[in-house]
């Protein structure tokens, strides 16, 4: 006990991670439909298809090195919502349709830990596809334990070294979220901080998920000898630590990484990581760290420390891939813990591409500045931005009323991109009972367009899932009416007027049928 007879904790087993771990279980899908867990940066169309084009180039590289035959799987670690999957299995199937090569067949395995998410998986309509061809199953999986895959669709259960191809791992908010330990490094030692929380004695009784709120760790120093052993199996690293860093505290990811040995062990080719979290690659950014801060949403996260998982598989032959640039927001890497992988030439491309030129988080930041500019944007920019986000709903959502105000200046052409663009936007939606309602946003602006036909489609869609307001059944309406179906036009326009009986175009398109 410390001098205020509060226990002292491992930094790794402290209640905290108890705690988080019960409110995903206990949350489930809740947690992402509202909005406390952070979603949007690692879950939209832009990161998706930076991974489905890595993959991409992934399978042409096996392809390439004869191993063609043999299925590859693709497994996301702490899944989540499952929007993520669904952006990266429709771009990587499209890309796949539209180059027409021979490439090793796939499957994406989303897990996590809560049961719930699981059973969400399994019911959404936009995964159904997905498992009907063959190229989606889920896994219960605790990263912190197992070292098995029990698949839920196919019954199959992967285990050591039963993949012959390399597995592919997404894993993105993963390793800030998993338990860490916490070192410090000062003159060439090794501390442990572990860790009281003075509140708990009051509240210990209290395991529900707010407790996390209350929680506010103190910081304790022990020299901790067994780091320094030569038998520790991260020695190197942390002797890397030891010469070169001082009054320094260092997350340490060793449950992050024996989770990657355990799991790349299911195959007998290595592993190939894609990840991206809010964590540092490079060892400046850990010099002279305080003890870390717990960032609440709901949950809480922490800084991932990828310098530490970067340098321990470089030491086993990996080759790693972060930025040459500086990250704001999200860093994303790419690890290829394989033989040769400098001779995975396309894998290799497609990062340089899609993430080191412009990536992820530089689409991000630019959507921070669009999210503050939107107001002065013309049509032209914000059909190009959107373009850019690859159509993505949300910021469509956050548009709309603004292209509203901007459909005046419109001509034919930018009425045919955002007919166009709001097909592909549907095609790839991913609905999670938010509170919006996409598809009357969509039949509004095509309404206003006098695109009659495609409004009828998305606003039809809308009353089937909401009430509709005697505006939208005006609106459905005047569609019928210009589209030749009279008698729905005259029924719509008296639903309109049952909901507002002085409603004037109403009753001037019922005087019409006479």
């Amino acid at each position: 006990m410390n001098h205020n007879d509060q226990p002292l904790y491992r930094f790794s087993e402290a209640p905290i991670w108890e705690l988080q771990r019960a409110y995903f279980e206990e949350q489930g899908i809740e947690a992402w439909q509202n909005e406390e867990v952070p979603q949007y940066i690692t879950n939209n169309p832009v990161i998706a298809t930076a991974y489905a084009e890595i993959i991409f180039g992934f399978l042409q590289d096996r392809a390439r090195l004869g191993n063609a035959g043999e299925p590859v799987t693709i497994l996301e670690l702490g899944a989540g919502s499952g929007r993520l999957a669904y952006y990266v299995l429709k771009a990587l199937t499209e890309l796949i349709d539209y180059a027409g090569i021979e490439l090793p067949p796939f499957r994406y395995v989303l897990s996590d830990l809560p049961v719930k998410n699981v059973a969400y998986w399994q019911q959404h309509p936009s995964l159904q596809p997905f498992v009907q061809q063959g190229i989606l199953d889920f896994a219960k999986l605790d990263a912190v334990q197992d070292s098995e895959l029990h698949l839920t669709q196919s019954g199959d259960t992967i285990r050591r070294a039963s993949l012959k191809q390399p597995l592919l791992l997404v894993a993105n908010y993963f390793f800030d979220s998993i338990p860490q330990q916490l070192i410090y490094v000062d003159e060439g030692s090794i501390f442990e901080c572990r860790v009281s929380f003075p509140l708990m004695a009051e509240d210990e009784a209290a395991a529900e998920p707010d407790m996390l709120w209350k929680m506010v760790p103190e910081y304790h120093y022990r020299r901790a000898a067994e780091y320094e052993e030569e038998s520790y199996r991260y020695k190197a690293v942390l002797e890397l630590y030891k010469q070169q860093l001082e009054d320094s505290h260092i997350l340490f990811p060793e449950i992050g990484m024996d989770c990657l040995e355990r799991l790349g062990g299911l195959s007998q080719e290595g592993f190939v990581l894609l990840t991206a979290d809010k964590g540092d690659h490079r060892l400046d950014n850990w010099a002279f760290a305080e003890p870390p801060k717990l960032i609440h949403h709901g949950s809480f996260s922490l800084t991932a420390n990828y310098h530490a998982i970067e340098k321990a598989f470089e030491q086993k032959g990996a080759l790693s891939h972060f930025t040459e640039h500086h990250y704001k927001n999200l860093n994303v890497g790419c690890i290829l813990m394989l033989q040769n992988p400098l001779g995975y030439a396309q894998t290799r491309l497609a990062y340089r591409r899609f993430v080191d030129r412009f990536g992820p988080d530089d689409f991000f930041s630019m959507k921070l500045w669009f999210d503050e500019h939107l107001d002065q944007m013309e049509l032209s920019q914000i059909i190009a931005f959107w373009r850019l986000s690859l159509y993505d709903s949300q910021l469509f959502l956050q548009s709309a009323k603004r292209m509203l105000l901007l459909l005046s200046e419109a001509g034919d052409e930018e009425a045919e991109d955002l007919r166009q663009g709001i097909y592909r936007m549907w095609d790839g939606y991913y609905p999670m009972n938010e509170k919006h309602d996409l598809a009357l946003d969509c039949g509004m602006l095509l309404y206003q367009l006098e695109l009659y036909e495609d409004a009828r489609i998305f606003i039809e869609r809308s009353l089937k899932d909401n009430e509709g307001t005697a505006e939208t059944l005006y609106s459905m309406a005047i569609c019928c009416y210009e589209t030749g179906s009279e008698a729905e036009a005259s029924e719509f326009a008296r639903f309109a007027l049952a909901l507002e009986p002085e409603h004037e175009e109403a009753k001037a398109l019922l005087a019409l049928f006479g």
